[in-house]
């Protein structure tokens, strides 16, 4: 069971002998998770064509196919999935012509986290939002040390009234 949950996590390029074995017994039960796995592979199918072929029509006819699927398959995640990306369709389509993925959106929740972990021992969530933008903004002139000053002084910058 363990090289399942592996194997149906990563892509099959990189699964092991064992990883491989026990996919295809998978693939040839009758189980839930095979059938969740075959779909989950199709609608990567999908995004990859609709990334490589960059044609609006096909990739919205091939995810109605996938989303016609899914509706009629007995797996409720599924089922939900396919209504929410129904609802939202042409903006997917969009998304998946521009190869867009959510790993902008995933990055900046981790270093939302971050900011929230460090930010338990200030009192009030102005501060929480004070630290979040200041960790999620990246500032390069700011010194790493709070003690040092912010730009050097420069013998150029200053100009004396006399």
């Amino acid at each position: 069971l363990k090289s399942l949950t592996w194997g149906m996590r990563r892509n099959p390029d990189g699964w092991s002998v064992n990883q491989t074995n026990a996919m295809h017994w998978l693939q040839h039960s009758t189980l839930r998770s095979a059938r969740a796995w075959r779909l989950k592979m199709a609608l990567r199918t999908v995004y990859a064509n609709a990334a490589r072929h960059n044609n609006a029509t096909q990739a919205k006819s091939e995810l109605k196919a996938w989303l016609s699927w899914a509706t009629r398959c007995r797996l409720a995640p599924f089922k939900k999935l396919a209504r929410t990306l129904k609802q939202r369709l042409d903006g997917v389509v969009r998304g998946m012509l521009d190869n867009r993925s959510n790993a902008y959106v995933e990055a900046m929740n981790g270093l939302l986290q971050q900011a929230k972990r460090a930010a338990r021992g200030f009192r009030t969530a102005r501060n929480f939002i004070a630290i979040a933008y200041l960790r999620m903004s990246k500032l390069k002139h700011l010194p790493s040390n709070p003690l040092e000053r912010a730009v050097p002084k420069s013998n150029v910058l200053i100009h004396r009234c006399l």
